[in-house]
């Protein structure tokens, strides 16, 4: 969880490969790093555990804050909140819920208790936008941009997280990272 120092800037998280099968989330302004890995994959499925690197918690790479279970074809499993004293398992359709009948677009009730909705290619130029009850985008995923030029540590996406939620940076990657393994498996 970001505790640091407010700036009134968003978080803007490369992402450095662009990868569904791991990535690391680095903060332009080094306040927050996130590591979205795959931690297991065998004839239950395929687990991802996102860790917040930038943490001075002496378990920050053993333990994750979220992990993300798949079934072996890629179908909904569970999500699991490990911070805090004891960790919280849903799955993954129940607590993402599809709204306006439309896979691509959900609903989920985040940690702090109040509702959000991602939703595929609704806002110019951002592949995912989440917004809050009263439609304000709280976070989006944006693609690189078609014509620049390639970098060594980024895939030229980012996942951008508005500073007043930036405590919630690890549960948005973990909800923006379910809605792109959606597309991608073509979940209903």
């Amino acid at each position: 969880m970001y505790t640091g120092t407010r700036h009134f800037l968003p978080l803007f998280l490369e992402d450095r490969s662009g990868q569904l099968t791991g990535s690391e989330f680095v903060d332009v302004h080094d306040r927050v790093k996130l590591s979205y890995r795959r931690t297991r994959q065998d004839q239950r499925g395929t687990q991802y555990c996102i860790y917040e690197t930038s943490s001075n918690r002496d378990d920050a790479m053993t333990r994750p804050v979220i992990a993300l279970d798949f079934g072996v074809k890629g179908e909904l499993g569970s999500i699991t909140f490990t911070f805090g004293k004891t960790g919280r398992s849903t799955r993954i359709e129940e607590y993402l819920r599809k709204s306006n009948g439309s896979p691509r677009c959900r609903t989920f009730t985040a940690q702090d208790g109040r509702p959000y909705r991602w939703s595929y290619r609704t806002h110019e130029d951002h592949e995912w936008t989440c917004v809050d009850a009263s439609s304000k985008t709280v976070a989006f995923y944006h693609l690189k941009t078609p014509g620049e030029p390639q970098y060594a540590l980024s895939s030229g996406c980012t996942l951008t997280v508005e500073e007043h939620f930036s405590d919630m940076a690890s549960e948005f990657l973990a909800t923006c990272m379910i809605m792109r393994h959606v597309a991608a498996y073509n979940l209903q």
